[in-house]
């Protein structure tokens, strides 16, 4: 009860906060019955110092992933991206040329994603890449409902390995999901197959 209690109170702070007003559909109660499953790329690891390259995204509603309602920005930017980055996404500074800049693809991002929970794999990374600009552009967090799925994992299977030393790398709970390799590692298809690793854990609950 506490807890709920701080968690109003944190997100009212964080409304008041709000300068664009907008954007008050981010503080609706959602009523969709979906969830917006995302990921990001970015320059590198470290959300201070780090850039946003692009945004993926795909909605589930039920025990449907909604390929139709699938949301992918890239985004131009003046930070070096690191090499070993490059390796994993495979997006360069030449591919970013034609990309948005950063405000219209934070707020396109945000009118698709509304006031809907969103879901994700190491998701604390990929909102406070997000907060990053929503901060100083309206003066807010993310104020959405967070779903991190190697949470849902871990409590799925801490019962069942000794001394619960769980592997929680993306990679080892997509086979262990059973869920297929799409291959690429870019935005929208890791926002796949976490939405299909997430559906997976819930459905089997």
């Amino acid at each position: 009860m506490i807890a709920s209690l701080l968690k109003k109170l944190k997100t009212s702070a964080n409304h008041s906060r709000l300068n664009d007003k907008n954007f008050e559909f981010l503080f609706e109660e959602d009523t969709s019955g979906e969830y917006v499953v995302f990921d990001t790329e970015t320059t590198g690891l470290d959300p201070k110092k780090d850039e946003l390259l692009s945004i993926g995204a795909v909605k589930v509603k039920g025990n449907k992933i909604i390929i139709s309602e699938t949301f992918e920005v890239l985004i131009r930017n003046s930070g070096k991206i690191n090499p070993k980055s490059i390796e994993i996404h495979q997006i360069r500074p030449c591919d970013l040329e034609n990309a948005k800049v950063m405000d219209l693809a934070i707020k396109e991002f945000l009118h698709f994603i509304g006031s809907r929970p969103l879901v994700g794999y190491y998701l604390e990374f990929d909102v406070a890449m997000i907060n990053k600009y929503t901060k100083p552009m309206l003066g807010i967090t993310l104020p959405n409902k967070m779903i991190e799925v190697s949470e849902i994992y871990f409590d799925k299977n801490v019962s069942l390995i000794p001394q619960g030393n769980i592997d929680l790398r993306f990679d080892t709970i997509l086979k262990k999901c059973e869920v297929p390799d799409m291959g690429a590692h870019n935005a929208v298809n890791d926002a796949i197959m976490t939405a299909m690793i997430y559906l997976k854990l819930t459905k089997e609950k």
